[in-house]
């Protein structure tokens, strides 16, 4: 309120400063001011400039005096990096037992290169329909990569990693790979290139405990 105090005095008393020749004849037993006449005059453009401004901060001074409110931070999502080269993010921890070595389970994947060019997904872009992929988490079947990323997922958990082509499509046995023969295409001449996997895991179907007993 300081700068309003300031812009509400009269305009000899703003100016005193700059020009004390403010001459006053006070008259009366309250000695109050019956003549005031300054000697430095002022435009009508620049008293009218003078009081929209000072109307302008009357409003805006308020809203600018009202705390600020706290906002949340954004949430981080760390990177994971294996000793093998595979970077690996938790974007959706999920609920439920934990994905171990040797359980089947079923998952939808999205399937880019490193500069996020399209390779294949099991999940229509359009239509949102999905065609889920069933694989053991063993490597001699999965890719070494993405078995490590689908190890200690739960289900609903989503998982965005880059997997380099060491631990990736060593061989063109490895899945999960696309049945159509254009995507097939597509990803083993990518195969020699980091390749960046978006998998949600959507059920573990069996353990290696459960199949023994059975």
């Amino acid at each position: 309120m300081g700068i309003l105090s300031f812009l509400s005095l009269p305009l000899c008393a703003a100016a005193a400063s700059a020009t004390p020749r403010c001459i006053v004849d006070a008259k009366g037993l309250n000695n109050k001011i019956s003549i005031l006449t300054v000697e430095k005059y002022y435009s009508r453009r620049l008293i009218l400039q003078f009081m929209s401004i000072n109307q302008i901060l009357c409003h805006v001074t308020p809203s600018l005096a009202k705390p600020i409110m706290d906002m949340n931070e954004p949430q981080v999502i760390r990177t994971l990096k294996l000793a093998n080269g595979v970077r690996v993010q938790d974007v959706i921890e999920g609920e439920g037992p934990e994905a171990r070595g040797g359980d089947l389970v079923e998952f939808n994947c999205v399937c880019r290169r490193a500069n996020g060019y399209f390779v294949f997904s099991t999940v229509d872009q359009f239509s949102g329909e999905s065609n889920p992929i069933i694989l053991p988490l063993d490597e001699d079947e999965m890719i070494l990569g993405l078995k490590q990323v689908l190890t200690g997922m739960r289900i609903g958990g989503k998982r965005r990693a880059l997997i380099p082509p060491s631990v990736g499509y060593v061989n063109e046995n490895l899945k999960p790979i696309p049945e159509e023969f254009g995507p097939r295409r597509s990803l083993l001449s990518h195969a020699q290139e980091p390749l960046v996997f978006e998998v949600q895991l959507l059920k573990i179907l069996s353990t290696p405990q459960q199949s023994e007993n059975n």
